[in-house]
């Protein structure tokens, strides 16, 4: 007799759980910095960290907001049952942008520019 083999079934997606965060620290961020460091102002000038129990077990995470929100207060979130450190505050997902930084921009543009300085030279002599 042989044996079929066994087949995962995939899980459904389910629901994320509902519960409340207790804001542990609101930091003001200077804007110069994160104009320097990204390329671009952004109008999330607090950062704030949180906690919050799923499962009996205490999480911490944080994320950036364009208001500040005082230490110990009570804010509304959702947590995947799965995962539970996957959250909606997470920065993981509230610091995403499609915006290129503007680093990059630079470096990109010296390397090309760099390139076509060199082809010019080369076809000068």
């Amino acid at each position: 007799m042989t044996e079929r083999p066994v087949t995962e079934q995939p899980i459904p997606d389910q629901p994320w759980i509902a519960t409340e965060a207790t804001v542990t620290t609101c930091q003001y961020q200077s804007p110069g910095l994160s104009t320097l460091a990204f390329g671009f102002q952004t109008g999330e000038k607090f950062r704030i960290a949180f906690d919050y129990y799923a499962h009996g077990r205490l999480y911490s995470d944080e994320f950036q907001s364009p208001i500040a929100i005082p230490q110990n207060e009570h804010i509304p979130i959702t947590y995947n049952p799965l995962h539970p450190e996957q959250n909606s505050r997470s920065h993981g997902t509230a610091l995403k942008t499609t915006r290129p930084p503007i680093v990059i921009i630079g470096i990109v543009s010296s390397i090309f520019l760099s390139l076509l300085w060199l082809t010019v030279l080369r076809s000068c002599h």
